[in-house]
């Protein structure tokens, strides 16, 4: 497709790539990464989609899924999201680098822009319909040489190890056995790790007998085939309110509901955010210091049913133990004239225990509003790893992983 819009592919890419530096809130910057995005061309690996859309900073749908109300098979990834993480994972020339989710081929061939002639660049998907796509795409575009194979992601590629530098495009509920053996010590992994209901891009450098973050940032990826970990379910009659939770949780949904039409609790806090400022940090706190940490997500039909609105209705942190909810939310303060508006943050509890869970999650919101940009550590330890042997902070097991977070 890719009809004329009036504005050269040059022109749109260009103003995507100033877009997202203006509107990047870390201040990161990488001249070699700002390079890359100027000079592959999006839309030659989208030559379905329209000029507009290749170069607008939305992921692309490249394979449906053809079961109702499902995510879709395969996409092409957010170009802000694509950036962060290729200046997380710090491609150096002459890299071998492994991608696991090949999706259109794109993010491999800025890959192997940044390793250069001398570098290696590896990209695998489990769904073979994606690879030919990905083969089809490179090809078409100079990229000849990169690998594209058709496994499940998380054997890995031996037979090209070991790498410098791993990423991931797919959430990642476990960080498989593979990885941490063709990793090499001192090399880097970037992967959208998925704990407690949320998803953030780790990015970690290998150690001799671990791995340790540098950089926990925000983003959504569609999950990996293959991991079953998260659980999820309704907690009312009219499905319209649903938890999601990791299998190491003792959460039984069928104990909740009653709690949502018993009186509620709404606990504030003095903490207040503007129109566009993040809140994200208090999830990562909550993570870090309550096991009964989960997500909720609500229909807007049971707002107006009379429940208590999350913060996010689409997605926001919850604390349930046995038969007791609470979560996160907020609402307007009293804007003066000519303000910005402001929002105090807070938590509402439904059940016999609601109105200690929404304590409890305004002790994280107190914690995190004087220090609202510091990062959790994420340390990752293979999963036979001795309790004596972890850093301090709050664990959570995988079958090949442990991983610790800790403030």
């Amino acid at each position: 497709m890719n009809t004329d819009t009036g504005a050269s592919p040059e022109n749109l890419r260009n103003r995507l790539v100033d877009a997202i530096l203006k509107q990047d809130p870390s201040g990161l910057r990488d001249a070699r990464i700002e390079t890359a995005m100027r000079t592959v061309p999006r839309h030659a690996f989208l030559p379905d989609a329209p000029l507009q859309e290749a170069y607008a900073n939305k992921s692309v749908t490249i394979k449906e899924n053809p079961d109702e109300d499902a995510l879709p098979l395969s996409c092409a990834s957010q170009p802000d999201v694509v950036h962060f993480m290729l200046v997380q994972l710090a491609v150096r020339e002459g890299d071998n680098v492994f991608e696991i989710g090949a999706g259109t081929g794109y993010n491999a061939a800025l890959l192997k822009h940044l390793a250069g002639p001398s570098g290696h660049v590896t990209t695998c998907d489990i769904d073979p319909d994606v690879t030919a796509y990905a083969r089809r795409m490179l090809d078409a575009n100079g990229y000849c040489d990169v690998r594209v194979v058709t496994r499940d992601g998380a054997l890995g590629a031996e037979e090209f190890g070991p790498y410098d530098r791993m990423i991931a495009a797919v959430g990642m509920w476990d960080l498989p056995g593979a990885w941490w053996d063709q990793l090499a010590v001192g090399g880097r992994l970037v992967v959208p790790l998925r704990w407690r209901g949320l998803s953030r891009s780790v990015a970690f450098r290998r150690e001799k007998d671990r791995m340790r973050s540098d950089s926990v940032k925000m983003c959504g990826f569609l999950p990996v085939i293959g991991q079953d970990g998260e659980r999820d379910g309704y907690i009312d009659d009219d499905r319209l309110v649903r938890l999601y939770w990791d299998e190491d949780q003792p959460i039984v949904p069928e104990l909740l509901r009653d709690a949502l039409t018993r009186p509620k609790t709404v606990v504030w806090t003095d903490a207040t955010v503007g129109p566009v400022e993040s809140f994200d940090g208090v999830w990562l706190r909550l993570s870090a210091t309550e096991r009964a940490t989960c997500r909720i997500t609500a229909n807007p039909a049971a707002m107006k049913a009379g429940l208590h609105r999350p913060a996010s209705p689409a997605l926001s942190p919850a604390l349930v133990e046995g038969d007791s909810i609470a979560y996160f939310t907020l609402e307007r303060t009293a804007d003066g004239p000519g303000t910005e508006p402001r929002f105090r943050l807070g938590a509402v509890g439904y059940g016999p225990a609601g109105a200690d869970l929404a304590e409890r999650i305004c002790a994280q919101i107190r914690a995190w509003s004087p220090a609202r940009t510091v990062e959790p550590a994420v340390t990752a330890y293979p999963a036979d790893t001795p309790d004596n042997d972890l850093a301090d902070g709050a664990v959570i097991d995988r079958p090949s992983v442990r991983l610790v977070i800790t403030y």
